[in-house]
């Protein structure tokens, strides 16, 4: 991923948690368990958790997994892999589930290692004017097996015109304002408000993963479109 991200992920970890469900209201959560759960519905044996960040979306999985579950979360910033596994460890969870360092573009698995792969959040910054995309993409379909999904949940684009102006203006003079002060990292908070504001709707986000290889990609929008999760697979 590119580097100018890592330096600023790099910088929010202490407070990172907090300023999601502030901004969020919580629903960040409600639906990284949401996903989760649709996941694990698919019964894999194991499951990749891509720009893991501080693990919220690999400990749901762990948390709702069967204990045989291999589940592993994998993120660019040591410093927020630092929090994920201080988060497994006081929750008791360190045991089902591990962490480590990686760069999505060069994944260090075998071709077709997991049957399920999710990313929560993270998708927007492996994609948004991002040219190495593809490559990205190309990583992820090889790491999966044949019959195997990847589950995104992301910010998206409201179809209806005025709840789409009113998320815009929220993003760009509320949520980056407020998640700022709360960080004390300005510029981060300002670039992750007009990254979504500028992000791709839900049917450019199915195109991209249909160029990508993906197939049957499905997606259902959040809070009446201002987020959604993807299926999409192999």
């Amino acid at each position: 991923m590119r580097r100018p991200l890592l330096a600023m992920f790099d910088k929010v970890p202490g407070r990172y948690d907090t300023v999601n469900r502030v901004l969020t209201l919580g629903f960040d959560e409600r639906w990284r368990r949401r996903t989760a759960k649709l996941c694990l519905d698919t019964a894999p044996s194991r499951v990749l958790d891509i720009c893991c960040g501080t693990g919220d979306m690999t400990l749901h999985l762990a948390r709702l997994a069967a204990s045989d579950v291999e589940v592993t979360g994998v993120d660019f910033s040591e410093a927020m892999l630092r929090v994920a596994r201080y988060k497994a460890e006081t929750c008791v969870m360190g045991h089902r589930v591990s962490f480590k360092i990686g760069d999505v573009a060069y994944l260090d698995y075998p071709d077709g290692h997991f049957d399920a792969v999710t990313v929560s959040f993270g998708f927007r910054n492996l994609t948004y004017r991002n040219p190495m995309r593809y490559k990205y993409l190309a990583e992820i379909l090889r790491v999966i097996r044949p019959g195997g999904s990847l589950f995104i949940v992301e910010t998206c684009q409201p179809r209806m015109a005025p709840i789409r102006t009113l998320y815009h203006f929220y993003l760009k003079k509320i949520s980056s304002i407020l998640g700022g002060l709360i960080s004390g990292q300005k510029g981060a908070y300002r670039y992750l408000g007009q990254s979504a504001a500028n992000y791709y709707n839900a049917r450019e986000v199915r195109q991209l993963l249909m160029d990508a290889g993906f197939s049957q990609v499905h997606y259902s929008p959040l809070l009446w479109g201002i987020a959604a999760i993807y299926i999409a697979k192999k």
